[in-house]
């Protein structure tokens, strides 16, 4: 497979910019398929990895979301996030405030309207673009994603 090239972060746009995604997504959970679509979208943002948002019907029925009503946080550009809690159905393991969603979101990004994006550190679960593995960024106050074909935004 050819290598893919690399994309420079610094030369993402701001204000962001919402556009669909061809790539592959596929998230893993204790030996089970948690999520798979061809049918994403990402935002770009400069000096942020992009960020991924899955359409909700890509949620396996094994698992179960409880959205946190006592947890919000603001976008400038997307509006109101809702976070979300996971279950594992068939273990009662939940994973708490690791999803999130914009359920009203801005103009610019009704696109993603109820999809859904997952942070990639901190969690039990595996994420993969393109059948590669993502590398969880330092820290959640940033976007959740790195990918190897991302020109890293510290050392550039």
């Amino acid at each position: 497979m050819a290598a893919k090239p690399k994309l420079n972060v610094h030369n993402f746009p701001r204000p962001p910019l919402l556009e669909k995604t061809p790539r592959h997504l596929l998230m893993r959970w204790n030996g089970q398929t948690l999520a798979d679509t061809k049918s994403a979208y990402w935002v770009l943002e400069t000096t942020h990895p992009p960020t991924y948002y899955l359409p909700r019907n890509s949620l396996s029925d094994s698992f179960k979301l409880t959205q946190v009503p006592e947890k919000a946080s603001l976008c400038e550009w997307k509006g109101r996030a809702t976070y979300w809690d996971l279950t594992d159905k068939s273990t009662g393991q939940t994973i708490k405030n690791k999803i999130w969603s914009y359920e009203s979101p801005t103009p610019a990004f009704t696109d993603i309207k109820g999809y859904l994006s997952f942070y990639a550190s901190g969690v039990p679960w595996e994420c993969f673009v393109d059948e590669e593995k993502v590398t969880p960024q330092e820290g959640e106050q940033l976007d959740p994603m790195w990918r190897r074909n991302l020109i890293d935004p510290l050392s550039s």
